[in-house]
């Protein structure tokens, strides 16, 4: 059964020395994807990336209880 909690979002960058950070985090994905895009359009060297919160991702939060 699928829970009725909406997934949210985080926006990611990883810099020239491939250390990751979050940008954002809560987003629903349509406002992930427009703020990765923007950061990618301003000619930013990082790459960005969206991702479901991990908070949310049962891997993350089985291995975390």
């Amino acid at each position: 059964m699928e829970s009725s909690t909406p997934i949210t979002w985080t926006v990611w960058r990883i810099d020239d020395n491939a250390n990751t950070f979050v940008v954002r985090s809560g987003l629903n994905k349509e406002e992930a994807e427009l703020l990765a895009a923007s950061m990618e359009a301003h000619g930013h060297k990082q790459m960005y990336w969206v991702a479901p919160d991990e908070t949310q991702r049962p891997d993350i939060a089985k291995r975390s209880s």
